[in-house]
């Protein structure tokens, strides 16, 4: 990069802008342990009573709960300083994403669940992402969606997640903008958000020089999804979907794009849309490349 741009040389990053990188021989770690003690200490939640998940299972959370209404100022700041972890801790982003929802109006249920992430956070306080080096760095993806999740208005949440074979380095987990009829369509328009992202990826590895020439595959646990990206015939079916979604079949079509089957077992993008029980939950947040801490002068 030194010969292509002028820059100065300040040799190993070791902290920027709240993330504290460390960098060894066999991978790059990247945290935010200071932040979060900080964020912690803030809210008074320092040395506090962990939880394993950041989310309790099955609960739903609604605008009008019938609870005391909460702090407005005090749940828009913990809610904005959560967003900013999801920087370094995507195992939050869900969680953190369905309570932004609240912050015009929150509740002390909100609230309770917002420091209910603080809780989770105590335990795995000096966990981050490690990226591994990888010989072939292949760019794919995961896609999911969890159909009418939201009690207030019925709308289904996306996920996606992309890798090139260590960490996670792109993820998302948003409420769609309209109502869809079935799972099929909530995966369906999830497939089409994740799609532009790859694409979006793809021009950014070309610019770095790294040109993704391959197909890239992202991963669907919607078998009903992928025939409907790679067969026109189900016109019937998805006329209903909006226009712009459809875009997906032109892609599949030109090869930029492949949808591809997987297990839900092995959906990593699952993380992104639902509250989880324990053990799926560290599963998936190992499978995101999320670990301890562990620095050799340390370990």
């Amino acid at each position: 990069m030194t010969k292509t741009f002028e820059m100065s040389d300040l040799e190993l990053m070791h902290y920027f802008l709240g993330i504290e990188i460390n960098q060894e021989e066999d991978g790059i770690f990247i945290c935010q342990k200071k932040y979060t003690e900080n964020l912690l200490k803030k809210f008074k939640m320092y040395r506090c009573k962990t939880v394993a998940t950041p989310l309790i299972t099955n609960e739903k959370l609604r605008k009008e709960d019938g609870s005391r209404k909460a702090n407005e100022s005090v749940y828009r700041s913990l809610i904005g300083s959560l967003l900013y972890l999801t920087t370094t801790r995507p195992d939050i982003m869900y969680a953190t994403s369905l309570l932004s929802r609240f912050m015009q109006n929150p509740s002390q249920i909100h609230y309770g669940a917002a420091k209910g992430i603080l809780r989770y956070l105590q335990g795995t306080i000096d966990y981050g992402i490690w990226y591994k080096p990888t010989i072939d760095p292949r760019l794919f993806g995961y896609t999911d969606s969890d159909w009418a999740g939201s009690v207030d208005d019925m709308k289904s949440t996306s996920g996606y997640a992309f890798t090139i074979g260590s960490g996670i380095f792109s993820w998302s987990s948003k409420k769609q903008e309209t109502v869809a009829l079935s799972s099929a369509e909530a995966e369906y328009v999830a497939a089409a958000s994740s799609t532009c992202q790859a694409i979006w990826l793809k021009r950014i590895f070309e610019d770095m020089g790294e040109c993704q020439t391959e197909t890239t595959e992202i991963l669907c646990d919607n078998k009903s999804t992928i025939a409907m990206a790679k067969n026109p015939v189900f016109h019937s079916k998805t006329k209903h979907i909006a226009i712009k979604h459809h875009f997906l079949r032109e892609v599949s079509a030109n090869k930029e794009v492949e949808l591809k089957y997987c297990k839900t077992e092995e959906q990593i993008a699952d993380i992104f849309t639902k509250a989880l029980p324990r053990p799926r939950f560290e599963m998936l947040r190992n499978m995101l490349g999320i670990t301890q801490m562990c620095i050799k002068e340390e370990c």
